[in-house]
């Protein structure tokens, strides 16, 4: 049995990542991704997605960091 770490730190944030994973899907050519069976897309096609939120997180840190 696989050991999960993947639990939400902040749960209250859970529907403004929703948000922005259906955003970033939309800018990626991906229309309706809540809608979609992830099954069906390919590896790299949900590694996008995720790449990208996790890009776009850190950037949105580092700029609250540098107090921008």
């Amino acid at each position: 049995m696989a050991n999960s770490n993947n639990r939400q730190v902040v749960p209250e944030a859970k529907a403004a990542l929703k948000q922005m994973k259906l955003e970033i899907a939309n800018e990626l050519g991906m229309a309706n991704y809540d809608a979609v069976d992830k099954g069906n897309l390919t590896a790299r096609q949900n590694g996008y997605v995720g790449g990208y939120m996790t890009k776009k997180l850190v950037e949105m840190a580092e700029k609250q960091m540098a107090g921008k």
